[in-house]
């Protein structure tokens, strides 16, 4: 059977890595930067995007805002890199903001983090695949009916990239992430050189109008359409904290390495968002997020994305350019995704080790990867796709919220390291620490104040979803916690170790006479119990006649139980049977020996009764009952020369 099972996946997944390879497995800056910056390099292709739909709620008087909504994003986002950079160094271990809570705030506040991550990973990957499909369907619009069906293909296929191992995947991610930079500065870069020299670029929506969705804009309207603009535009922070939650998959020195590929990252989004929200409005790219808004659109008009209508208008629809940078952009939001499968299953993995989630996902798979994160992540991203019809729009309002939560934890947990670092006494670098202190502080009274902006203006619009999902997630981990305190307590063995059964009854499931039963009792016999019989069910008389002639004809030095079953129900007379053996003899053990055949496929298996499976999942519950299987393997054993069983008595 494992060959049938391991080939498929050794075709898909490829052959295991031995432990000592781990090393092998580290990544350099240059793979780094695509396998866990490829999502916050990627938000810059709908970052800009949200922010226009939103302020085109004021129909086009609003839009020449969209460069200091932008501005006030990149400070943000620049207060938040350099806070991640000090966690890097101070917490090698990864982690993240889980990792920093935990050391500093307590248990309560770092699972907080981390439902907060793990929601917000699940929701990377959704987003992420959807808005790749949104832009690819952009270039191929008659592909829109099948944007579900494509984006979970996508998540299949990163889902097995990404079992094949980080380095392997990282290599693979290399090129769109690189020709997605590339292919976005080249786009900027000729835009402001046309728009210098007298020949702006002019997009395909330039032509239109917008209606307002509401006519009285002023005072508190206005303030809030600014601000839900804002907190749209901070997706533009998703996947920061992948860096510092990634910190062991670097090379040595593993947070410098860290600590510089966040720096490189940091300064090539700042530099994409602003330029594309600059090049949006000198482009004049008009959007809106209900289409019937949209004046003077032709029949049957599609709206492209941001990027699609600004690279539209630098190179020209339906060129070879064009449809390069609909490719790479499509291609990066889809490997976005690929920064919460390294990140998740790291924190899963932490998490496990730390008893609040299935400890299987604390193992790393035959690839030296987390597979069981791995396959936890895409199953729930699937969910959401299809649950949502892969609707970046409607997905999107789900997004952030707990990104900030995260956020603000961290760096909360960082202002206390660093004051807990003061106390220590360490003078020598009380400069470098008071920088830090200082940096994370205001990084922490900035993403709270982001926070609330975000709830308050997402809330209505699908963010009170997460805002349920956090805390089930908070209430899963703290019973999974309990559980394994509870098995651990159980476990443990006592002061005066376990004492001795007064006596052993062994039991042998018996149907029919074959070899496999035969083989069950000579094996019990050989343990020399306390006592021992044989059992069987009366399911069918004229079988249990037959079965009592070949019992007292082959001499068989057992005794034989046969226990009747009017309901034809081989299991529960068995169990309560043996329950009254316990009953009657608390102290005593009950040791079952349940005969059964192997067949040599997979497949014959199917077409066998399934009654001592059964049978043992129930005994399994019994408190004193010891179940062990005798195997006998068709097509192997029966071909060799067997020694006589039980035919005549000792």
């Amino acid at each position: 059977m494992s060959a049938y099972v391991s080939l498929p996946k050794r075709l898909l997944v490829g052959r295991p890595l031995s432990s000592d390879r781990m090393g092998e497995q580290l990544l350099p800056k240059w793979l780094a930067l695509p396998v866990l910056c490829s999502d916050a390099l990627s938000s810059n292709a709908y970052a800009p995007e949200e922010i226009l739909l939103v302020l085109s709620i004021g129909g086009l008087s609003l839009l020449h805002l969209a460069p200091w909504i932008a501005l006030v994003v990149i400070v943000l986002l620049l207060t938040v890199v350099a806070s991640y950079r000090q966690t890097c160094h101070a917490y090698p271990g990864g982690g993240g903001a889980y990792a920093v809570s935990r050391a500093n705030l307590g248990q309560g506040a770092a699972l907080v983090a981390a439902s907060a991550l793990l929601v917000d990973y699940v929701l990377t990957v959704a987003v992420s695949i959807a808005s790749g499909v949104a832009n690819f369907v952009s270039a191929v619009p008659s592909l829109a009916p099948y944007s579900v069906v494509l984006a979970v293909a996508i998540v299949g296929v990163l889902t097995v990239t990404n079992l094949r191992g980080i380095k392997e995947s990282g290599k693979a991610f290399s090129v769109p992430t690189y020709g997605f930079v590339l292919a976005m500065f080249a786009m900027i870069i000729i835009g402001f050189v046309r728009a210098a020299t007298g020949h702006a670029p002019v997009a395909e929506s330039a032509a239109l109008s917008i209606r307002p969705a509401t006519q009285d804009l002023t005072g508190l309207a206005l303030v809030a359409v600014l601000l839900r603009a804002f907190a749209s535009g901070s997706t533009a922070l998703t996947g920061v904290e992948a860096v510092s939650n990634g910190v062991p998959s670097f090379r040595q020195p593993k947070s410098k390495n860290a600590a510089s590929t966040l720096a490189i990252m940091g300064v090539l989004s700042v530099t994409m968002l602003a330029g594309l929200v600059i090049l949006s409005v000198v482009a004049k790219v008009h959007m809106s997020d209900d289409p019937a808004r949209l004046i003077g659109a032709p029949a049957g008009y599609v709206q492209r994305t941001v990027i699609a209508q600004l690279s539209g208008a630098v190179f020209g629809l339906n060129s070879i350019p064009f449809f390069l940078v609909q490719a790479f952009t499509t291609l990066i939001l889809a490997l976005a995704a690929n920064t919460a499968f390294n990140g998740f299953p790291i924190l899963a993995s932490i998490l496990g080790q730390d008893g609040f989630m299935p400890r299987q996902l604390a193992r790393r798979g035959d690839r030296l990867v987390f597979s069981n994160g791995i396959l936890v992540l895409a199953g729930a991203a699937i969910v959401l796709i299809v649950a949502f019809d892969a609707s970046t729009t409607r997905l999107i309002q789900l997004y952030i919220i707990g990104v900030f939560v995260s956020f603000t934890l961290s760096q909360l947990g960082m202002v206390r390291h660093w004051t807990a670092e003061l106390r220590n006494g360490l003078t020598s670098q009380r400069a470098h620490i008071l920088r830090a202190r200082a940096i994370n502080g205001f990084g922490a009274v900035l993403t709270f104040l982001v926070f609330i902006v975000v709830l308050a203006t997402k809330f209505t619009h699908g963010a009170y979803l997460v805002c349920i999902a956090m805390p089930l997630l908070y209430l899963l981990m703290l019973a999974v916690h309990r559980h394994y305190r509870r098995v651990d307590q159980a476990l443990a063995p006592g002061v005066e170790g376990v004492p001795l059964p007064s006596r052993v009854h062994a039991i042998v499931l018996v149907s029919r006479l074959t070899t496999p039963a035969l083989r069950a009792l000579a094996f019990a016999r050989a343990t020399r119990p306390s006592s021992l019989e044989a059992l069987t069910i009366r399911t069918n008389p004229r079988e249990t006649e037959r079965l009592l002639a070949e019992w007292q004809a082959r001499e068989v030095p057992v005794p034989l139980t046969v226990l009747d079953s009017p309901y034809r129900d081989m299991t529960r007379p068995a169990v309560e049977y043996i329950a009254e053996i316990r009953r009657r003899s608390p102290r005593d053990v009950v040791a079952v020996y349940v005969p059964e055949y192997v067949v040599e496929h997979w497949w014959e298996q199917l077409l066998h009764n399934q009654s001592a499976l059964r049978l043992k999942s129930r005994l399994l519950f019994q408190p004193g009952v010891m179940v062990t299987s005798v195997p006998y393997r068709l097509g192997r054993e029966d071909a060799a020369p067997q020694q006589p069983l039980v035919a005549t008595p000792r």
